[in-house]
């Protein structure tokens, strides 16, 4: 492949969700209050866990870590696409564009790796719960969490590798609001058809492992909470539904825009859109609403914080 072409393309144009200037609005509007929900959910949680020592365990640990990832997650993308529904020309550089294809690789694939260690956290909490402080001590957990983000730089790299390598000289069209691989590769000046099903192989790769690992931890979790006492078995359940959610939520937009991609416009429209900003924006309210100890959590922190503003 030739690098040398790549500066003939400066900027890519974004065609963006809409296209009337009253549907423009309408989705500013939307958008943003959805991004400032993200972000205040996500901090709320990791604010919570890192200050109340009730919450200092491995679970909420990789709790927080979810909740920085899907922060990220949504930054990557949403504030370019907020700021872009009020302007005419919605072009992105090439090395912006390029930023946000290893960005979004990179953290979508740690939360990936973050989300079957949680599932095996729940695993042993469950499966093994007399060696579960032995298994996951704080060095364990720590090494879990370093992986996920190596994991996640290693398959944005892998990505990377190929993608800036690509000659871009003659359209410069996006039909999305942000700069994914499939949509970027079409661009290229040459037969990109064998490349682009090699590119959605290995991000498809890396998905489908981790949803087969996820299958099998919450297969032994299920079959463990069968035997277990009544009480146990339904503490077990409430907490596995919402991981299991979660991974419904995350994994199924990935799968039908890199694994069995349907090509069809509007719907990987709505796809990217769900990825990248419904589930940062569904993960706190999963997580808190069905979560007694986050729920006792915020009314702690609330109790603390007007009892410290009435003493002032």
């Amino acid at each position: 492949m030739d690098g040398g072409n790549q500066s003939t393309v400066s900027e890519f144009v974004l065609l963006g969700l809409g296209h009337s200037w009253s549907m423009q609005v309408l989705l500013f509007m939307i958008f943003l209050i959805l991004y400032l929900i993200i972000v205040s959910g996500n901090v709320v949680i990791v604010t919570l866990i890192i200050t109340d020592p009730h919450l200092h365990s491995p679970m909420y640990f990789f709790l927080a870590n979810l909740s920085f990832i899907d922060l990220w997650l949504s930054s990557v993308t949403t504030p370019k696409m907020i700021a872009d529904f009020l302007k005419d020309s919605k072009t992105i550089s090439f090395a912006g564009c390029m930023c946000q294809i290893l960005f979004v690789h990179f953290v979508g694939g740690g939360e990936m790796v973050i989300l079957v260690v949680m599932a095996y956290d729940r695993y042993v909490a469950i499966c093994r719960p007399l060696h579960y402080s032995t298994i996951m001590s704080l060095s364990k957990c720590f090494g879990l969490v370093l992986m996920s983000w190596t994991a996640g730089f290693v398959h944005a790299m892998s990505q990377m590798a190929v993608i800036v390598q690509l000659p871009f000289c003659g359209p410069r069209e996006i039909d999305s609001f942000f700069c994914d691989i499939p949509l970027v590769i079409k661009l290229a000046c040459m037969d990109s058809s064998d490349l682009g099903i090699l590119m959605n192989a290995d991000s498809g790769i890396v998905a489908v492992t981790c949803f087969i690992l996820l299958l099998i931890s919450y297969t032994y979790i299920l079959l463990t909470v069968r035997q277990s006492s009544k009480t146990g078995a339904s503490k077990a359940l409430s907490t596995c539904s919402a991981h299991v959610t979660v991974v419904m939520i995350f994994f199924v937009p990935c799968i039908f825009i890199y694994v069995w991609p349907l090509n069809i416009t509007w719907l990987d429209k709505f796809l990217a859109v769900f990825y990248s900003v419904f589930t940062p924006l569904l993960n706190p309210a999963i997580y808190t609403l069905r979560n007694k100890e986050m729920k006792s959590a915020m009314k702690r922190f609330r109790s603390y914080y007007i009892d410290s503003k009435g003493n002032t």
